[in-house]
């Protein structure tokens, strides 16, 4: 079997290269800084789909004494037919050297047998410093591509672009934040043209990274219909001994019962965001929520989410849900959220004086408080009375999930979820629609699905992951 191929990433120092590691490696991990250096060691990172090496991306210090390293080169060799081995001489003889000791780093895995990714900053100027660098992997032998990964705002890549022609195979502009996913691919291909061992193992990783990109997609259909089913059907309960009911108030009982409700639902939510951006393998996203108190637009119970998530009433009849059924009575009449540190009620997904979608009152938690009966008593709050809950959700599930799964592993910004600014699941095919809400229906009559009700509620939830990708890449 074919040894999966390693790429070395090298270049200047602070020029990109951990960034191009971290998207190629999926692998939010490793450091990235704006200060030159962060990277000392040489550093080995496999990507692995279901257990298989596919390739490998080492991520190196970058050049510190070129032209010093290109001299000795050249006071070393007597013809064209030995560089690769007088390389390998000045490896060799200046390991320990504190002078060269990050060449020495970036070339050991050259001279081991690495392809080279050279990377530069389009937004500086090309200087005699590169051309030094540039000579010196061109005397490896190796398999060669260079990235063009523009860091600042000015813009020297044209003069670059003929400058690396010169000396390597292929040259790609490619920013490691921002690249879509079918730029990855290509960079594959492209190495795979460079050097035939590695043309079917390369033709084989973007088949598998294109597999799991389709296999990531439908287990996050899973777990936000998961996610949906259990908090349209979820229901706070309480019970009370004679003592305890005796010493706790309705009205106080009732406050309990909702602020647990909404802090259920709101972790729900949470740790529905953290599995998605698990199964992406982003381990440390800073989302801007959290910076957040729970009462601000981004909250779950905002107006604003609200607004931006809720369908039309022309939607929930295509759906096969009357219009009649969003203008129930409400059985609660306090607003529709609480705050978690003073109990105090506030604002959520209706106004004291609003309404939850378009001038119909939204038929909020159902409170039910019982009587002393046998010595116990028991209060519950929900399941959600409205099906709107649902698509509350499922908007934003969605919203996240599309952010997440387009997110490089290069990214260090904080992920601010922006909403939607036009109904995507108006595009959203009829039968998906029904199939969406009648899944809806059950939950908030707390019916459990059966396994094959939840694989159509989750097939429809990825048909919606799907339009709303479409959506969103026309729109930008």
């Amino acid at each position: 079997m074919t040894k999966a191929p390693t790429f070395a990433v090298v270049g200047h120092p602070n020029k990109g290269k951990s960034s191009v590691v971290a998207t190629l490696s999926q692998n939010d991990a490793i450091a990235i800084a704006l200060e030159p250096g962060t990277t000392r060691k040489r550093q080995a990172y496999p990507l692995k789909v279901d257990g298989q090496i596919l390739y490998t991306l080492v991520d190196t210090p970058g050049f510190q004494r070129p032209r010093r390293v290109l001299e000795w080169l050249e006071a070393h060799s007597v013809s064209a037919s030995d560089h690769a081995d007088t390389v390998k001489a000045f490896v060799t003889q200046h390991q320990g050297d504190g002078r060269f000791t990050d060449e020495c780093e970036l070339l050991t895995p050259l001279i081991e047998g690495a392809g080279i990714i050279y990377v530069v900053d389009g937004s500086v100027p090309y200087s005699a410093e590169h051309e030094a660098e540039m000579t010196i992997l061109r005397w490896t032998g190796r398999p060669s591509l260079a990235l063009i990964n523009s860091i600042g705002a000015d813009d020297y890549s044209d003069t670059w672009q003929s400058a690396l022609g010169q000396f390597f195979q292929v040259v790609r502009r490619f920013d490691a934040v921002r690249a879509p996913f079918e730029q990855h691919l290509g960079l594959l291909r492209a190495f795979g043209q460079l050097e035939p061992d590695w043309e079917a193992p390369l033709e084989q990783a973007t088949h598998f990274l294109s597999a799991q990109r389709q296999q990531r997609r439908q287990q996050a259909a899973a777990l936000i219909a998961r996610a949906l089913e259990d908090m349209m059907s979820f229901q706070e309960k309480r019970t009370l001994t004679a003592g305890q009911a005796a010493g706790t108030s309705d009205d106080s009982l009732a406050d309990q019962l909702r602020r647990n409700w909404y802090r259920h639902q709101r972790k729900r939510e949470q740790t529905l965001r953290v599995d998605i951006e698990h199964l992406y393998q982003h381990q440390r996203i800073r989302r801007q929520e959290a910076e957040l108190e729970w009462h601000s637009e981004h909250d779950l119970f905002s107006e604003d989410s609200r607004k931006a998530w809720a369908v039309s009433k022309r939607y929930l009849a295509t759906a096969g849900f009357g219009a009649g059924a969003v203008s129930g009575a409400g059985i609660d009449a306090l607003t529709f959220g609480s705050s978690l540190g003073t109990g105090a009620l506030v604002g959520g997904l209706i106004g004291a004086a609003g309404s939850y979608f378009y001038g119909d009152r939204l038929a909020l938690p159902a409170l039910n408080i019982g009587v002393l009966r046998d010595g116990l008593k028991t209060a519950t709050f929900g399941p959600v009375q409205d099906s709107q809950f649902g698509y509350v959700v499922l908007g934003r599930a969605v919203d996240h999930w599309w952010h997440i799964s387009h997110r490089n592993h290069a990214g260090r910004d904080l992920l601010d979820l922006e909403p939607a600014d036009h109904h995507w699941l108006e595009r959203l095919e009829k039968s998906s629609r029904q199939q969406i809400q009648k899944a809806f229906d059950k939950s908030r009559k707390r019916r459990p699905l059966d396994e094959h009700q939840r694989e159509k509620f989750a097939n429809s939830i990825e048909q919606a992951m799907a339009v709303y990708d479409d959506w969103r890449l026309n729109r930008n």
